[in-house]
């Protein structure tokens, strides 16, 4: 039986691997095609940063990697550069924050292979990140960020440092707006959307699928993975009890597994 990749959220680890993956590119191929901007809210531990990885290895043309899935045989796979952020680390002060975010514009910009001026304010940064990007590769910029709401979430209590990490990330999250004509495709993700503090007023072009049932089981496990994929893990198991304990989440579709809880499992 293929190993299960519990703790691990990066597409390509998994297939290079011989991880077991529960396909999620049949709804990958479904947004890329009709979105520019798409932002998913799901819990934590749920296979957010496992979609958005799989999404930034489409992106970055890694077709090998996609063999006997969905989206093999449906999608060109060009290759486009990839920003990709993920909110990790502490923010629960400014010079923490700062640091942070200065720390994940440079290695995006490393990667890249792009130079741009450090001493500007982080949002000049995102935004020169981005014209440096298309600049250099004379295409347009796919832009995934990972719990977007994180810095906010440390913060919750301490309304200074939360009202200083929305108004700074608002300033970030515009500048995907401003840069249209060189932005490709944008993904975002996190655990709530922060309609009433105005995180999103500067991205107002932005859909939230984070309800639409077409994309309901895009994280989480459904009863026929459960039937089927992970049919030989859980032999003699009594199935009613794993519902009981794991299932139930629904987001408008089928009743999803929390999938790390079912790996643990």
């Amino acid at each position: 039986m293929k190993k299960l990749p519990i703790g691990i959220h990066t597409f390509s680890k998994i297939i290079e691997d011989d991880y077991l993956y529960i396909d999620k590119t049949e709804e990958a191929y479904e947004i890329i095609c009709s979105y520019q901007y798409a932002f998913l809210s799901r819990p934590r531990r749920f296979g957010k940063s496992l979609f958005l990885t799989t999404l930034q290895a489409i992106f970055e043309g890694k077709k090998e990697l996609f063999k006997g899935l969905y989206i093999y045989d449906k999608y060109d796979f060009e290759p486009y550069p990839v920003i990709r952020i993920h909110w990790g680390g502490n923010f629960t002060s400014e010079f923490n924050f700062q640091s942070e975010v200065q720390s994940t514009l440079r290695w995006n910009a490393e990667c890249l292979d792009v130079t741009f001026d450090k001493t500007l304010a982080l949002s000049a940064q995102f935004d020169l990140l981005i014209k440096e990007t298309y600049k250099k590769y004379d295409k347009r910029v796919v832009i995934l960020i990972d719990e977007y709401d994180k810095p906010i979430l440390d913060n919750i209590t301490n309304s200074a440092m939360r009202n200083y990490a929305r108004d700074t990330l608002k300033g970030i999250y515009e500048h995907i707006k401003y840069n249209d004509e060189y932005v490709k495709f944008a993904f975002l993700t996190g655990v709530s959307k922060f309609s009433k503090v105005s995180i999103f007023s500067g991205l107002n072009n932005i859909v939230d699928i984070s309800l639409y049932p077409q994309y309901g089981n895009i994280c989480g496990y459904t009863q026929t993975d459960l039937e089927t994929s992970f049919q030989p893990y859980l032999l003699g198991v009594d199935m009613e009890k794993v519902k009981r304990w794991y299932d139930g989440y629904n987001f408008l579709k089928d009743n999803v597994y929390n999938p790390f809880d079912i790996l643990n499992f």
